[in-house]
């Protein structure tokens, strides 16, 4: 896995990342730390890339098992150090998964093997931030 990261220029602090996959995206900073606010910070894109490794997980699982599964909604909030390095101390994954006679059960084996097994994002965070997470199911 590889990415290259560009920087805009002098006028401000915004960053233009290249994936090797070959996508594009871009972070910026608050205009009292010299940005522009033209996009996520890069703490946002971190925090927004372990909710989508969650998220993978769960709609894989669920599909594997044959659920009816519709859609699948994750917030998380984070808290994070005072100090430099202000790491996440604290992240809540909010799990809303919406589908047709979907066994509670599945739902929070699902949520449960990321969390333990499968996502490398909320595990790597997990070494400094206390990682809790809640479940719920919306029938369609």
């Amino acid at each position: 896995m590889e990415c290259t990261i560009d920087w805009g220029g002098k006028d401000g602090m915004l960053f233009v990342a290249r994936t090797g996959s070959g996508h594009v995206t871009a972070m910026d900073g608050a205009p009292e730390g010299g940005g522009n606010n033209l996009a996520p910070r890069p703490m946002e894109m971190l925090l927004t890339g372990a909710g989508g490794c969650a998220a993978y997980d769960v709609v894989l699982i669920l599909k594997r098992g044959r659920h009816a599964i519709t859609g699948c909604q994750v917030k998380l909030t984070a808290e994070r150090a005072n100090t430099d390095p202000k790491v996440f101390t604290k992240i809540h994954f909010t799990f809303v998964v919406t589908g047709k006679d979907l066994p509670q059960a599945a739902v929070e084996r699902a949520v449960q093997l990321s969390h333990d097994k499968y996502c490398s994002a909320s595990a790597m965070l997990g070494k400094t931030a206390e990682i809790t997470y809640s479940v719920a199911i919306e029938q369609a």
